[in-house]
């Protein structure tokens, strides 16, 4: 059962990754990797989410690895690293917490609607703390690489 939950995720995370990079007009050649970059952090949130780890340190391990993925990419393929990270990052977007938090203003249930815009507020700021700490790893990587 669970097999076929993870490959459910795997397909619509990928598809929705490859779609948000047509979108955005990514070239054509570039969407199979944007839909791996996003498809790999959506596999890895859920995984850590299963391991009862915290949805925001799961956010941050998630965007960290589809930055250094599209990394990875942008080098590989000579394209700019944007189109990759971008991409990869739209399974991880709070969209469906924001909605709720603001449909929940609409009925007057303002407690609940704290909590949840709270919450997508932490884990919109996850997102850059991963993207963040992936530019930094690269930046000392680099740094290593030229001093040998």
């Amino acid at each position: 059962m669970m097999t076929v939950f993870y490959i459910q995720q795997l397909v619509t995370s990928f598809i929705a990754s490859a779609a948000f990079g047509m979108m955005f007009n990514a070239p054509r050649k570039a969407l199979l990797q944007c839909g791996f970059a996003g498809m790999v952090g959506w596999l890895l949130y859920i995984m850590l989410q299963d391991m009862k780890v915290e949805p925001v340190t799961a956010t941050v391990v998630a965007a960290f690895c589809v930055t250094m993925i599209s990394q990875f990419f942008a080098k590989k393929y000579k394209t700019p690293i944007i189109v990759y990270s971008v991409s990869g990052i739209i399974p991880l977007v709070p969209g469906g917490i924001a909605y709720n938090a603001l449909r929940h203003v609409a009925q007057n249930q303002y407690d609940q609607a704290v909590q949840l815009g709270a919450q997508a507020f932490m884990i919109s700021g996850a997102i850059a703390l991963g993207l963040l700490l992936s530019e930094v790893t690269n930046q000392i990587i680099r740094k290593i690489s030229i001093t040998r």
